[in-house]
């Protein structure tokens, strides 16, 4: 035979290899290869980026915005399977779109381990680094190969094979809608705004293909026609919106779309059985059907010791001695100071009096504002600076802390078996702490966050007008529109609970601000947050992100009550926290450009904030406190003296 004619025999038989092959790839009825197919797409586009910086000369500000625009084009491929990847591996996603160069984490279940060191890289950063006035090639095309080479993780079987199963859909389709909360739509890792709006718009239309395709690859369980009837008017919905991302009506996306979606997606999770084998669902509650409901993520545990007590007899009378423990000085060293001193219940478990409270010593003051105890449950590392992995310990920490209430487990003990009432309230509850034989300082303690945990149970407004048909001031749901967008202010706090804990709610997260000093406005915060617990250039003065729900009860505001009213925060924020003010901070991870916020922009989202005061029912203090057959304990004061 001819050996030239046997030379095109292969080249043919190649070619129809592989014409077949990507035939194959682009049949979007097979579920599993509309997913390969949109990777082999993804990874030529980063391809061709790479290629695109090697040839250019980065001198020419002509190459920049060419190289700008061919990174927009990866992040268009990117979004098209977003809905996998950010939930099939997260770790290698940071690679790829990551939003820090370096982000410290604790996550929820590793919490007795030290904070690990994450290293971004990808389209965001390369975005980012090109607005770099001395821009060097290798690391650029540094930042654009680890996104490329992570990009194959999604590829291998062991994750591919995932696909294989129904599972892994509801889980990701979950993800997806408490992303579309909180993180599409926002900003969050789009360094362009421009671009926020057209990317939902891509992921949107790319996710109604993938719904279609799962329901012919699993026609057992399907996604409903109502639920793909609801998506197919939310990208209606979006494509009639404005470009602008400021002027997306975010509200109506989310309370008509989204949080509906989201609560069909958690029924075909519950009726269809779905298993996880990801971390990613760690924290969540598969039995919540509201965006907007406290009970979707589990942070802190309350109950301490007593978290296997359900009889509703036991519950009052752990939240009893709870209350008159909170109230009584007998927990500190000199009798005369209570958690209610610090935390006063009649001002949202805050002190607004006082820009921090007094020390034990009753001369100086503490470093640091007393936060609100109101919802602090819904945190995985507790106190500003993240100290304590729980509520429990925080309690510990403060009894035993010589500046706040300067005691210790022994003398507390010691002090509470006195009294008859307390040892007699406890010694009824050892029954339901098979594992503790007698009454200890976890008992105690444990009664005290039970307490004032009850109070992070109520609504606001705002809960109500996304969870149900009241209606909510049309300024304050403009105020959310521009807190979600212009204002940048969900790029830090997310729902629902408007915290640092963003999907899937695994870990807090800390931001470096640049507060200013109290006494000094134009000098930084000597307090160096965050750096006290773990020392590296990320986390100094960086402080846990609180949430803004009851901020209007809350103030002053700040890790040290630096600003005395919300228009204070909001004119900090605007002018581009510490750095934007010219103080140097060069690790601060908020903006330093302004907002540009009008004087009509701020007040609406004021009139948003006070949408999230929640109806919470406050108690009176005790009348009295326990008797101590100690006569000189009797002389204790409900709440304390200072």
């Amino acid at each position: 035979m001819n050996k030239n004619y046997l030379i095109l025999l292969s080249i043919s038989f190649i070619a129809f290899i592989s014409i077949s092959f990507k035939t194959c790839l682009l049949n979007e009825s097979n579920y599993n290869s509309g997913y390969h197919h949109r990777l082999y797409e993804f990874k030529r586009d980063q391809s061709e980026l790479l290629d695109l910086i090697r040839n250019s000369d980065l001198n020419s500000q002509a190459n920049i915005d060419i190289v700008k625009d061919k990174i927009n084009s990866c992040r268009v491929y990117l979004k098209k399977m977003d809905f996998w990847l950010r939930y099939l591996e997260p770790i290698s996603y940071k690679k790829i779109n990551g939003p820090l160069p370096v982000e410290w984490e604790t996550e929820v279940f590793e919490k007795f381990e030290k904070p690990y060191k994450r290293e971004g890289a990808g389209l965001t950063l390369a975005a980012l680094y090109l607005e770099d006035p001395n821009i060097e090639k290798d690391s650029l095309l540094s930042l654009i190969q680890q996104s490329y080479i992570s990009s194959s993780v999604f590829s291998t079987d062991s994750i591919a094979d995932g696909l294989k199963s129904y599972h892994h859909f509801f889980l990701c389709n979950r993800l997806f809608l408490l992303n579309l909360s909180t993180i599409y739509t926002t900003g969050f890792e789009c360094p362009d705004t421009s671009l926020v709006v057209p990317e939902l718009r891509t992921m949107l239309r790319e996710v109604k293909r993938i719904n279609q395709s799962f329901n012919e690859s699993f026609p057992e369980t399907p996604l409903g026609e109502k639920y793909l009837s609801l998506f197919d008017r939310m990208v209606e919905f979006s494509e009639s919106q404005s470009s602008n991302y400021s002027e997306f009506d975010h509200f109506t996306f989310l309370k008509v779309y989204v949080n509906p979606l989201f609560a069909m997606n958690q029924g075909f999770i519950r009726n269809y059985k779905v298993v996880s084998k990801s971390y990613m669902d760690y924290s969540l509650n598969k039995n919540c059907n509201s965006i907007f409901s406290k009970s979707l993520y589990i942070g802190q545990n309350p109950k301490g010791v007593f978290m296997r007590v359900k009889e509703a007899d036991a519950l009052a009378k752990i939240d009893r001695v709870g209350k008159l423990l909170f109230y009584d000085p007998i927990l500190s060293g000199n009798n005369k100071r209570s958690c209610a001193s610090c935390h006063k219940p009649t001002e949202y478990f805050t002190d607004t009096i006082l820009t921090t409270s007094l020390q034990f010593d009753r001369q100086t003051t503490l470093k640091r504002n007393s936060p609100s105890l109101i919802n602090v449950e819904y945190n995985h590392l507790i106190m500003l600076d993240g100290k304590h992995i729980s509520l429990q310990n925080q309690t510990k920490g403060v009894i035993e802390n010589p500046h706040e209430l300067g005691s210790n487990e022994k003398e507390v003990l010691q002090k509470l078996m006195s009294c008859k009432e307390y040892k007699n309230a406890f010694g009824g509850l050892l029954k339901y702490t098979p594992q503790e034989k007698e009454i200890t300082f976890d008992h105690i303690v444990s009664a005290v966050t039970f307490y004032y945990s009850k109070f992070s149970k109520y609504y606001s407004p705002f809960d109500e007008s996304m969870n149900a048909d009241i209606v909510l001031p049309v300024s304050a749901k403009q105020g959310f529109n521009l807190f979600m967008s212009k204002a940048q202010c969900a790029t830090c706090h997310f729902v629902p609970l408007f915290n640092g804990v963003k999907p899937p709610y695994t870990n807090s997260e800390f931001e470096v601000l640049g507060v200013p000093d109290v006494s000094s406005p134009m000098n930084l915060s000597m307090d160096k947050g965050r750096f006290e617990v773990h020392s590296a250039n990320e986390t100094n003065n960086a402080f846990r992100t609180g949430t803004v729900r009851n901020a209007s009860h809350t103030g002053p505001y700040m890790h040290n009550g630096a600003f005395k009213n919300l228009r204070e925060v909001i004119d900090f924020y605007d002018a581009g926290g510490g750095s934007g003010r010219g103080l140097d901070v060069p690790n601060q991870t908020l903006s330093s450009d302004s907002l540009h916020l009008s004087d009509a922009e701020k007040n609406k989202l004021i009139a948003f904030i006070f949408s999230l005061d929640e109806k919470i029912q406050f108690e009176k203090a005790p009348e009295v406190l326990p008797q101590s057959k100690v006569s000189g304990l009797n002389n204790r004061k409900v709440g304390g003296e200072y």
